[in-house]
Order: C-alpha cells, then structure tokens, then sequence
C-alpha cells in the first residue's frame, strides 16, 4: 500500500493546570474502530476519540473537544509516527486531515475513512457492525450469518464516483463550500472525487454564487438531465438564484427553493423553476420514478437496484398479498411490490414528507393496489381490531418494508408495526446503531432478527447500509 505522508506538528503538548486541554496535542497509540468514524485510544485512563487514524497507529492527536474533568475527549491524528499497512494516500486533498493540519485548513467532512485501504474499511465497518448488534441489539452476529460488509456488484474498485447527490454551502466571498467537521467553518472546494461525473462536470466551483446559501445537485445515474438547486440566503439580492443558474451548462435543470423552515420535500418550501423542471427522472429495476427537489433518494449509483433486489428476495412478494412499505420515499421499493403483489394485492405507502409523497402518489399512478398516505408511521399504520379507516382496520399483513432515517423508526413505531402483525420485515437502515436498537425493540414484541447483509454503499466514509430481516417468532 502506499503510505500517506505524515505531518510534524510543532504544536504544545501541556495542558495549563485547570484549562480545557482543546488545541494541544497528545501521543497515542489508537486501538479499535467507535462507531460514528472514530477509534478508541487512552490517555492517562481517560478514553480520547481520534479521527482520521488507524488501528494499532502511534500518532500525535491534536483535542478538538473536551474538558479537564470530562470521561472522554475527541481528537484529531495531525501526524502518524508509526503508520498502519492499511494507510494509502487519501484520494480527496480537501478531507486529508494531515494535509490540513500542515496547511492550518481543517479537513472538510465526508471522507473520514479515505486514509485507509478500500478493503481495511470495510473489515473497520464489519467490526462496528458486530459491536453495534451484539451490545445494543443483543444479537449475536455469527448466529444470524453475518459475513461482513461487502461492496455491491459492479461496485469500481477505488471506491469513488459513486455520488448522485451532493449538497454544498457557499462562503462569503460566493465561492462553492463544504463545512468541517461538526464546525460552521466553511472550506473552498472544487472537485468532489465521491461524486459521479456529472456532478464535477457542472464545476460549480467557476460559478459565482454571491447572494446563495446553499447548493442542492442530484445527478440520476440513468444519466437524465441533473437538477440544481439554488437556496437563495436571507436577505439576498433579488435573482441571485437566477443569474447562477445561467452560468450552468445546456441541458441542466435548475431551481430556486425558498426555504424558511425545511425544504420542497417536506413541505415547508417552494420551488421556483429557472430552467428545465423542478425534478429528476430515476430508475430502478425497469421502473422510472419522478423525485422532486431535493426529495430523497438513494444517494449511491448502484443503491436503488441493489436494495430493491435485497428487499424483494427477502419478502418475496406474492400476488394477493397485503405489504406496507413505511418511510416510503418517491416509491422505491412500492413500485416493484405493487407489480408484484398485482391487482389482487395490496401495498401501503407511508411517508411523513408530503412533497415526497405526492411524488409516491404520481409514480403509483395507473396501479389501483397501491394506496399512498401521507404522515407518521406510528399513527397510520393500520393495526387489526383498531376500527375503520385508514388508521385502523384490516388483515395481518403479509410483510413490511422498513426504511426509517438514520435515527430510527424509534419504539412507538416498533410497537405499531408489531401490532400489524406482518409475517415479515425487511428493515434498510443507514445507520448501525439505530437498527440494533429497533431490533432490540422488534425483540420484546416478539420479532426475531434472522439475517443481516450489510453493503459498503458509502465508500471512504463511516457509513454502512444494513438490510435485515425479522420474523415473528
């Protein structure tokens, strides 16, 4: 492997007697992967978070957070003494952080593995898996067959390019931005290695954006025309949104969204269109989908097809059978199950953000069996024996499809989905933690984690993508 030149910090290591021990810098010797991107190393028996380090490194970490009488403190590696055989040079200089640290410019966000070999971060994913589901689910992970994190099929082998969503902020001098990590210190950046080329082919990092908040890019990896999103900032000039939009290439889609409290998808914002439309047109699996906004999707180039074929094996939908597809989306895995289940079935979609649910609404269009509602999951998810209506009423149903944010579906949707009583529940999660605590809870209703696959769909990140299955024991 090739080893990423190490940074010599000339910075303090002592600590003034009763004064916060942030911005001074530590000798440590970093053991195994925490969840959230970090690994574990010691200091005088306080437990220290490092980022952007490796197992079994000797480095010098520099505190970014804690207190003299804290339990823990977090740090950033700012210069490895004894590299690991798994460091590689990071393939985006804006998020090497020892590249940072010599230049003074903090790392920006969003590629906290990329120090390490491509396969190293996924046996680093697999060990927090297994942590997370062991401690918090109280599954052991042998027993369910879980065999490590893997890369989908057809996956590139340097892990990059596979972005089809990006967000970005603007700094004050207009230019294209990205925060650092948990700071509102924002960086220039240009080119962004994780995204698909059509993201880097708009290079909006040549295109002044004085007057703009934020930019919204999604790039459909059907290859349809991007959409870019112009947030424009409180108190702006009039048109700003307008004049960026100009500067972007023929063919691009752009959009002002007016955003007070939250965005188009959720409701709380408008789109105004500049050029082209206000959406995007995915697909997945032979079927096309309409995505509104900034409205969610499958942020990696190979998610939705390979999810929609994790999901469908494990539930196997039949025709006539009765499934809910809960945190639904624009209908990713709704469109496939209704064409499964036929005209003699039923599937349910429920999703919280309404904007994204009329997008569930059009692309559900022509197939009676599906029934779209808009709200939360643990209040219209009809439960036997709960009364009429779209909140209650009803069969058993014959299988669920789970796919809540990184929080959580939380218990009150637990409880809720267990009274429904479905046969089976495929449950996609992002997050590790927050599936082994739902399985936990799926747990005292009676609910039984039977397999696990996780996939690396977050290349040079932390990230992982679990798609599990419970039974109803």
């Amino acid at each position: 492997m090739t080893e990423h030149p190490t940074h010599r910090d000339t910075g303090s290591t002592a600590t003034a007697p009763g004064g916060s021990p942030r911005g001074e810098t530590l000798e440590l010797r970093v053991g195994a992967p925490a969840h959230g991107g970090h690994f574990v190393a010691r200091h005088e028996g306080r437990v220290v978070f490092v980022r952007h380090a490796l197992p079994g490194e000797l480095v010098r970490a520099r505190i970014s957070a804690g207190e003299p009488g804290a339990r823990y403190w977090r740090a950033d590696a700012v210069e490895v003494l004894e590299p690991s055989e798994h460091r590689v040079a990071h393939p985006w200089p804006a998020a090497d952080a020892l590249l940072a640290a010599g230049s003074g410019t903090p790392p920006v966000g969003g590629a906290e593995f990329g120090h390490a070999a491509l396969g190293h971060q996924r046996e680093l994913k697999s060990l927090v898996f297994r942590e997370q589901l062991s401690r918090l689910g109280g599954v052991d992970p042998d027993a369910i067959g879980f065999g490590g994190v893997q890369a989908p099929a057809g996956e590139r082998t340097d892990g990059l390019g596979w972005r089809t969503r990006a967000s970005f902020s603007v700094d004050g001098q207009g230019r294209l931005a990205m925060h650092a990590f948990h700071s509102d210190r924002l960086i220039p950046v240009r080119e962004m290695p994780l995204a698909v080329d059509a993201v880097n082919d708009l290079r909006l990092w040549e295109v002044p954006l004085p007057g703009i908040e934020r930019v919204e890019v999604a790039a459909p990896a059907s290859g349809s025309a991007p959409l870019v999103l112009f947030v424009e900032a409180a108190g702006a000039k009039p048109g700003a949104a307008d004049r960026a939009a100009r500067r972007l290439p023929e063919g691009v889609s752009a959009a002002a969204l007016t955003q007070e409290t939250g965005g188009a998808a959720d409701g709380a914002g408008s789109l105004r269109r500049l050029k082209g439309r206000t959406w995007v047109a995915e697909t997945a699996r032979g079927h096309d989908y309409r995505v509104t906004g900034e409205g969610f999707w499958q942020i990696h180039r190979l998610a939705p097809e390979t999810l929609v074929g994790e999901v469908l094996g494990l539930l196997d939908p039949r025709p006539g059978q009765r499934i809910a597809d809960l945190y639904a989306g624009a209908g990713l895995f709704t469109v496939p199950l209704a064409e499964a289940v036929g005209p003699s079935g039923e599937v349910l979609s429920i999703e919280g953000a309404p904007g994204t649910s009329r997008d569930a609404r059009r692309n559900l269009h022509g197939r009676p069996q599906a029934v779209v509602v808009q709200g939360r999951v643990e209040k219209r998810l009809p439960v036997p024996g709960a009364g009429a209506g779209p909140d209650g009423g009803g069969a058993p149903f014959d299988g669920v499809v789970l796919d809540p944010p990184r929080a959580g579906a939380g218990r009150a949707a637990v409880a809720r989905i267990a009274r429904a009583r479905p046969g089976r529940i495929a449950y996609v999660s992002c997050d590790p933690a927050a599936f082994a605590r739902d399985v936990a809870d799926f747990a005292r209703h009676g609910y039984a984690l039977r397999s696990a696959r996780v996939l690396d769909l977050y290349p040079h990140t932390h990230h992982m993508e679990t798609v599990g299955l419970l039974v109803r024991a």
